[in-house]
């Protein structure tokens, strides 16, 4: 069964999650942001996480993700996560290499349109981002 796709806002998460990408991710997120063309051609920046059933795309900006972390007081003066805190220390590659992800065959062999990732960001009157639960 492939795994459910989310792309969400960091604010719109569940605590869980959000301890679970702490723990992933004990030295902040700004240098694991992934960037790509939405459907627009508009460059976004997210940051990859996976759980045993979902994929999700977590919008931010670099400054964003900076911001995340040092208002957060997880994380120390230097944006690593507090020692206490940090249960297991996981290797985050530089880059994401979207190894093992082969969700643009369908179960035919053959590439859909459909299969690819979709995002865009919804904003109010005044620019502001929208949070939604998007699954792709």
């Amino acid at each position: 069964m492939a795994k459910k796709r989310v792309v969400k806002d960091y604010d719109a998460l569940p605590e869980e999650i959000i301890r679970q990408i702490k723990q992933k991710y004990p030295t902040g997120y700004a240098d694991n942001l992934v960037s790509y063309n939405d459907k627009e051609g508009k460059k976004v920046s997210a940051l990859p996480f996976e759980t045993d059933d979902t994929y999700y795309l977590i919008r931010m900006t670099v400054m964003e993700a900076k911001r995340i972390v040092k208002d957060d007081d997880d994380f120390d003066d230097d944006g690593h996560l507090k020692e206490e805190l940090a249960e297991v220390e996981v290797e985050v590659d530089d880059e994401f290499d979207g190894a093992g992800e082969d969700d643009d065959d369908l179960d035919d062999g053959q590439s859909d349109e459909d299969d690819h990732i979709i995002v865009t960001r919804r904003r109010d009157e005044e620019e502001n981002d929208i949070a939604d639960d998007t699954e792709y």
